[in-house]
């Protein structure tokens, strides 16, 4: 890199939300180790995690620097429960619009740290549409981060801009996204609220200012590769005439066992305990299910979702968010004996896992997801073929993307959009999608199609590759803004 980076400092500000702090995290140790001096803005609560994260680097132990400022969010003032500073800690659903509004009340100490430090840019989260404005007051460019696919950004944008959905007569009835390259399909269920019904939500205001907000700023980073989804890259940036650089899979930073195992919060089984099980087994013979950090799915989904695995006779790591309670031996949402049955053939994870390191395992043959952006992301890294299982978010498009674009997988047959708890899905489904991914011809096609885009993803990162070719021009144009 030109000398220019090493003068340069960036300040990356996530949103309160592991989902959106993880891949900042990884980011800014992508831009640190090009010579930028990095700063990750966040709160209190939240800044002993993102420092233990990078305590565990190899690029910060090779003598690279980022430093972690904090803002206060005065959280009572807000109408919230004193230390509520991550959507893990948001204590009821009907507290989410709350936990967003307050929010805004980061734009003061943040403007005070951009006066005081004047960085040369901000990379902010979509969620803080306000950014644009308080960067612009110290003529500071503010880039975008969405943390999400550049399909679904375009998608999301030919909705806004065409409103297909009015034109069904039926919530099922299935339409074609207009002016969006694949000839992609979706019903009014799949979608967001705020979307399908603009009037509905008081989200609606705030995907306003975002979009508003996002076409004010300098440009968008991207957690996504060229060879990914090219067709929509060329169409984000030339049919939208949006500035997007894509420097992912940002996960693909954490280059060992260690870094793997540490990238998220503390995983509820010691990693090399869970490696020890996988190395027993034959290389793509176990199914891995995570549906990541925020979807709490009902005690009837789990024992569905058990039931439908014992059945379809696959080995599995299953992640679950629920903890044994003490002294209570039973279980109310797993079938009665399912865990002596299942022994040696299932493990289950209560709590975190160390998603990379587990995917990155030979012995995983597929991996049911929620389809977040992230786990996408690290499941197509990993180049293992997915059954998709959207919940909520943009999680619905991802989806598409998967099982008609890239053709990496199979929907497991979730048709509704329910923010947390998802779609109902019988047992019956969750066996036969199991069953489909693992065994046959067609899987063995998705398969590799699957390893191949691996292949892709780690070249786009490699240095000459189109992740590391773009991460450098965005360094060299910032370099050049500010002189």
């Amino acid at each position: 890199m030109s000398d220019e980076s090493h003068n340069l400092h960036i300040f990356f500000f996530p949103f309160l939300a592991d989902g959106h702090i993880i891949p900042t995290i990884d980011m800014a140790k992508l831009f640190a180790a090009k010579g930028v001096k990095a700063t990750i803005i966040t709160t209190p609560l939240n800044a002993p995690f993102i420092s233990k994260v990078i305590g565990k680097s190899k690029t910060v132990s090779n003598g690279i620097h980022i430093q972690i400022q904090t803002i206060k969010l005065p959280c009572v003032e807000a109408g919230l429960p004193e230390g509520c500073e991550n959507t893990d800690s948001i204590p009821s659903p009907d507290l989410v619009p709350t936990f967003f509004a307050a929010t805004r009340l980061l734009q003061e100490p943040l403007e005070q740290l951009l006066l005081e430090q004047h960085p040369h840019c901000v990379v902010a989260d979509t969620f803080f549409p306000w950014v644009t404005d308080s960067a612009a007051k110290f003529g500071i460019p503010r880039i975008v981060f969405h943390g999400t696919s550049l399909f679904s950004l375009c998608a999301s944008a030919s909705m806004r801009l065409y409103e297909p959905y009015k034109n069904v007569s039926s919530d099922s009835e299935s339409f074609v996204i207009p002016n969006l390259p694949g000839e992609i399909k979706m019903t009014r269920l799949q979608l967001p609220p705020f979307e399908r019904n603009p009037e509905s939500t008081g989200f609606i205001r705030l995907f306003e200012e975002m979009t508003e907000s996002d076409m004010r700023s300098y440009g968008v980073v991207v957690n996504s590769f060229y060879e990914l989804e090219k067709v929509y890259a060329e169409h984000y940036r030339n049919a939208l005439g949006r500035k997007a650089w894509l420097i992912g899979p940002l996960s693909l930073c954490n280059r060992d066992t260690e870094e793997k195992a540490h990238r998220g919060k503390e995983a509820s089984i010691d990693a090399h305990e869970c490696l020890q099980w996988l190395d027993m087994k034959e290389p793509s013979s176990v199914v891995y299910l995570c549906f990541g950090s925020l979807a709490k799915f009902p005690d009837s989904q789990l024992r569905d979702i058990a039931t439908g695995l014992e059945a379809s006779g696959q080995q599995f790591i299953w992640v679950v968010r629920k903890s044994k309670k003490d002294g209570e031996e039973r279980e109310e949402w797993l079938p009665e004996g399912f865990e002596k049955r299942m022994e040696g053939k299932g493990l289950i994870i209560r709590g975190w896992a160390p998603q990379v390191l587990i995917l990155d395992h030979e012995s995983i043959g597929a991996f049911v997801t929620h389809c977040g952006w992230n786990s996408t992301l690290e499941g197509v890294s990993a180049g293992v073929p997915m059954v998709t299982w959207p919940v909520g978010a943009e999680q619905f498009y991802n989806e598409k993307l998967i099982t008609e674009v890239l053709e990496i997988g199979v929907p497991v047959g979730a048709k509704k959009w329910v923010r947390l708890v998802g779609d109902t899905v019988k047992w019956e489904a969750v066996e036969k999608a199991v069953k489909r991914i693992m065994e046959g011809e067609e899987a063995e096609e998705m398969r590799n199609k699957a390893k191949l885009l691996s292949q892709l993803a780690r070249k786009a990162v490699e240095e000459g590759g189109s992740s590391n070719l773009d991460l450098n021009a965005l360094i060299e144009e910032l370099g050049s803004l500010s002189h």
